[in-house]
């Protein structure tokens, strides 16, 4: 009987039929007999996977296979999702051409510190190291192709920037800026440790650090809150005086010829308006009253309650500010929150002044003399800034007080109102745009936020010579111009209106307190988007992309060979990345 001992292989057979061809895969052995080559079919095993076959092929020829664990290594994996998202939008927004047309070390290092200041915000020393292709956190350095840098490369390049922030805020003012376009403008500052710093000045604390000295910085923005320039102050500097430097910039070095500048009531006041406003061809403002000048209205009965009997706004003229509209606003919820505060802060006010009085009547060592009193109530009368609502009678053993109702009712007739003042003609901007214009100052104040605290944390200012001190900030304010982008494109996946338009609709009018849309009130109560997604802050959604790792993968079945290969986005990631026009893959 002949041997049938034969090798087996796998045998592909293909047959046109009707115009298809049918292919055919079998298994087979090869035996002899009678001196002929004869094959065996052992089974047909067309049904499988094409890949499944060959790797049968390939095993019947004699290949050895091994489990994917022996045949590669991971031998690093480096989060990577944030950095494509964050230094993709930076240069899909093309601030890497507005730092330097040409590239160059000094403009990649740049680039480095404003997208680790977005992703995670440290020393210049920590970035450093997390740059370092050894100890690197991210894959930012490896992306930027940056083997090595020392914390003293990265102050070369703050230098090399220094002397490029009057260019590069040029070039954003052209971008973001027009004639007739609002430039709103806010002053903020932030505590500073060290005692080196010739900006740190002790002032008004804005952080509310009385015993550390402080820097002060002002933010300009375009009428939707984009950064344009920043500049740094020192920090005993009033606001007032920050404003001419603002204007300079704006009518000289950005060349507008026609511009409205937004500004608080702490900011534009009577003497910059005298001195650095008036007169000025093509400059308009916006401002507000401060309450001593609202009384001084009502006393004048400019101000009347009459006013808002149909509408919740009203244009009013004075003699005491010709050429100028005022635009009184009076808001019902604010002047119930006034009130409310008021009488809380009396109330606890009253608290204290019991205690003095409970120590004038008390039978051991009772408070006594009119000058030691008088210095007890000094000290607590105004700690919450209601003093002058109360009337106070001191004698050598007793002290009363009672609140002066009289005061209280004048200041509360003002409660709710404010009055908006403008050089800006009603046929430029009509009396709801121009109290809108105000109100758009809060976008100012939230950049001032996302910079000190929320994400790119200014603080703590590991900088001492002055202009370090002010390249940092502007680097700063460069990290948030990419944020308020990315922001923008990422607001369905965030805490965020992203339905302006139906916000709007819901307010009936400009005076009323800003309403939130229904989307945006669906993923509030829900935490989801309308694709089912978790909602994010900016800075989780920024960690949850950092969960796309880069894997440096290592080949050990044949010539050791590495390649990179990303972590699978999930839906989530994928989605983010598609707002944003990005891939993970740079």
């Amino acid at each position: 009987m002949p041997s049938r001992n034969g090798p087996v292989h796998v045998a592909t057979i293909s047959n046109r039929q009707g115009g298809k061809v049918y292919v055919t895969h079998l298994l087979r052995r090869t035996y002899r007999e009678g001196g002929k080559v004869k094959h065996e079919t052992l089974g047909n095993i067309s049904h499988l996977p094409d890949h499944v076959i060959e790797m049968i092929r390939d095993a019947l020829q004699g290949k050895a296979f091994l489990p994917a664990e022996d045949s590669f290594r991971i031998v690093r994996s480096l989060p990577h999702g944030h950095v494509a998202a964050v230094l993709g939008s930076l240069r899909k927004i093309g601030l890497e051409q507005l730092i330097g047309s040409q590239a160059c070390p000094e403009r990649t290092l740049c680039v480095a510190m404003i997208v680790a200041r977005i992703i995670g915000p440290s020393s210049k020393l920590a970035t450093a190291r997390g740059l370092d292709a050894e100890s690197c956190s991210s894959s930012l350095g490896q992306e930027l192709q940056i083997e090595s840098v020392s914390e003293q490369e990265l102050y070369g390049a703050m230098d090399w920037l220094a002397k490029r922030q009057s260019r590069i805020e040029n070039k954003l003012a052209k971008k973001h800026l027009s004639d007739g376009s609002l430039v709103l403008y806010d002053v903020s500052g932030s505590y500073y440790t060290g005692n080196h710093c010739s900006l740190a000045k002790h002032g008004h604390p804005r952080d509310g650090k009385k015993r550390f000295p402080q820097i002060l910085y002002g933010l300009l923005c375009n009428g939707e809150g984009c950064p344009v320039a920043v500049e740094v102050f020192e920090g005993n500097r009033g606001d007032p005086k920050t404003l001419a430097s603002q204007v300079k910039k704006i009518c000289k070095r950005f060349r507008l010829k026609r511009v409205i500048l937004v500004g608080d009531r702490g900011m534009i006041t009577n003497a910059r308006i005298d001195e650095e406003l008036r007169g000025k061809e093509g400059l308009g403002w916006i401002t507000a009253l401060r309450a001593p000048a609202i009384a001084k209205l009502a006393e004048q009965r400019v101000v009347q309650p009459s006013l808002f009997d149909e509408h919740d706004l009203a244009e009013v003229a004075s003699p005491d500010y010709p050429n100028e509209r005022l635009i009184v606003c009076r808001n019902p919820l604010l002047a119930e929150e006034r009130a409310r505060k008021r009488e809380e802060l009396l109330q606890a006010t009253e608290k204290f002044l019991e205690k003095i009085v409970a120590a004038t009547k008390r039978e051991k060592r009772p408070l006594r003399g009119k000058d030691t009193i008088g210095i007890r109530v000094g000290k607590v009368i105004n700690k919450h800034k209601v003093g002058k609502h109360f009337i106070y009678k001191i004698t050598k053993a007793r002290f009363s007080y009672h609140r002066d109702h009289e005061k209280i009712a004048k200041e509360a007739a003002l409660d709710g109102l404010y009055v908006i003042r403008t050089s800006v003609p009603a046929e430029v901007l009509e009396a709801e745009s121009t109290v809108r214009a105000y109100k758009d100052l809060s976008k100012v104040e939230r950049a001032f936020r996302c910079i000190k605290t929320v994400d790119l944390k200014v603080r703590p200012i590991y900088h001492y010579l002055e202009n370090r001190v002010r390249t940092h900030v502007f680097l700063c304010m460069l990290a948030y111009y990419v944020e308020w982008h990315m922001r923008k494109q990422l607001a369905p996946m965030l805490f965020e209106d992203d339905d302006k338009e139906a916000a709007e609709a819901l307010r009936k009018s400009i005076v009323q307190e800003a309403q939130r849309s229904p989307k945006a009130k669906r993923k509030e109560l829900t935490k989801r988007t309308e694709d089912g997604h978790p909602v994010h802050s900016f800075q989780t959604l920024l960690k949850d992309l950092a969960t796309v790792a880069k894997n440096r993968v290592r080949s050990t079945g044949g010539p050791a060979a590495e390649f990179d290969l990303l972590t699978e986005p999930t839906p989530l990631q994928r989605r983010s990345f598609e707002l944003l026009g990005l891939s993970p893959s740079l």
